[in-house]
């Protein structure tokens, strides 16, 4: 089975990668941050992780107020540098590791937590800054990668309590994935910094070191303090140190910190700190244990695989299916509409669908394009457009003409599809 082998803790400021990309290794305003990170990158070049876990949070690059989430889990297979404004850093894309991030997302919503998913989106400096000088990276990064991006700029906002339980939850996840990976938790944001408003620019340098001693000692004694709290003592934006609280609460109750380290250079205090398990529990109960999550996890579709027909989208047949429901999914704009009446082969052609979806979209073979993984509410999308309505859909997924599917209706001749124009005939296609 999965089995965390450690924690890093990590403020992520863009300074980190700055200063790497700018080569400032030796200016002594500088090298302390890189100093201070050396042992990071020898113990994970000791421990050699499969997979780090790496909680952050987006800074309005990705992730926009149109809908923001609480916790979104990233799901995919590919991860690349976002361009913040003037241009995405020279970093290789990271890799997901897709199947332990679908059975996190799995157990997570199992343990009742609302998550958000999302795939196809690139990660800021929340998460690449200190990954970057954490990680030789040159083609390629030795480790994959699970993001988890926590929603802390728009209030109300988690709490550190919620973020700890979370923590919790997230080690029931991982030692219950079957395959043996070892996995570290990065924790990322912090310390103290405010960077809006007349008081820009506040540290304070004796609660960073207050935060750092009780974060290791006494978790407990932080997860009731509000964001108005950690605000006050470490700077209104310091209050993303709640994150840290999901990897506290992924370890163990007593852990030992092999690293810890703090320097304060202009705007953020950071701080780096490396900590593992201080015991572990015989292996016959994390079995049993894990046992216990795994069912729990399946609970709420058990069974499902007797019902004929019925094909569940799963978190698996998201990311196996991204593209082509990616694709129709364009459909809703309305200049692609036009682009995909007048010569839909350009537009397969800039998706890079495979032959095979572009065969079923082509001759609108409804269920070949549900066995493959399309969610119904896309095939409505291309009937709207198409001039075929739901019904003709509906029959033709059960493999009936149009009228014998009409006879098990109660109104036989009700037409309908989601187009908002309506539509006075329907084509014959189904």
């Amino acid at each position: 089975m999965a089995t965390i082998i450690g924690a890093i803790a990590s403020s992520h400021t863009p300074t980190i990668g700055f200063a790497l990309d700018a080569g400032k290794q030796q200016d002594p305003a500088w090298a302390p941050i890189f100093a201070a990170y050396a042992p990071v990158s020898e113990w994970l070049a000791r421990k050699k992780p499969d997979v780090l876990l790496v909680v952050y949070n987006d800074h309005v690059t990705s992730f926009f107020f149109d809908h923001y989430s609480a916790f979104a889990l990233g799901i995919g297979d590919t991860y690349h540098a976002a361009d913040e404004g003037g241009g995405p850093r020279n970093l290789p894309p990271a890799r997901g590791h897709v199947e332990l991030a679908r059975h996190v997302g799995a157990s997570l919503v199992a343990d009742e937590f609302d998550m958000s998913f999302f795939q196809d989106k690139p990660l800021d400096h929340g998460c690449f800054s200190p990954m970057s000088v954490m990680l030789p990276h040159e083609g390629e990064w030795p480790v994959k990668i699970l993001p988890l991006q926590v929603g802390v700029l728009q209030f109300p906002a988690p709490s550190a309590r919620r973020c700890y339980k979370l923590g919790q939850a997230i080690r029931r996840a991982v030692e219950s994935y079957p395959e043996d990976l070892k996995v570290a938790i990065v924790a990322t944001g912090g310390l103290s910094h405010q960077v809006h408003g007349e008081r820009a620019g506040f540290n304070n340098t004796a609660w960073d070191h207050q935060f750092l001693d009780l974060f290791e000692s006494d978790p407990e004694s932080l997860l009731d303090i509000t964001h108005a709290e950690y605000a006050k003592r470490g700077g209104f934006e310091s209050a993303e140190v709640v994150m840290w609280m999901v990897m506290r609460g992924a370890m163990s109750s007593r852990v030992r910190c092999l690293h810890r380290d703090y320097y304060l250079p202009s705007m953020t205090g950071i701080a780096v700190a490396v900590y593992e398990n201080e015991s572990a529990d015989a292996p016959a109960l994390r079995e049993a244990r894990a046992e216990r999550q795994r069912e729990h996890i399946g609970h709420q579709l058990h069974g499902i695989e007797q019902l004929d027909g019925t094909y569940p989208f799963t978190l698996e047949t998201s990311v196996r299916a991204y593209r082509i429901n990616r694709y129709l999914h364009q459909l809703i704009d309305p200049a692609f509409r036009e682009r995909f009446r007048a010569d839909p082969l350009a537009t397969y052609d800039e998706a890079a669908l495979t032959p095979e979806e572009r065969d079923m979209i082509t001759r609108r073979d409804w269920r070949g394009m549900i066995h493959y993984g399309v969610i119904f509410f896309m095939l409505e999308k291309l009937g709207a457009v198409c001039g075929v309505s739901n019904l003709h859909i509906y029959a033709a997924m059960r493999g009936q003409s149009l009228e014998d599917f009409q006879k098990t209706r109660n109104a036989p001749g009700a037409l309908y599809s989601v187009a908002g124009s309506g539509s006075a005939s329907w084509s014959a296609k189904s």
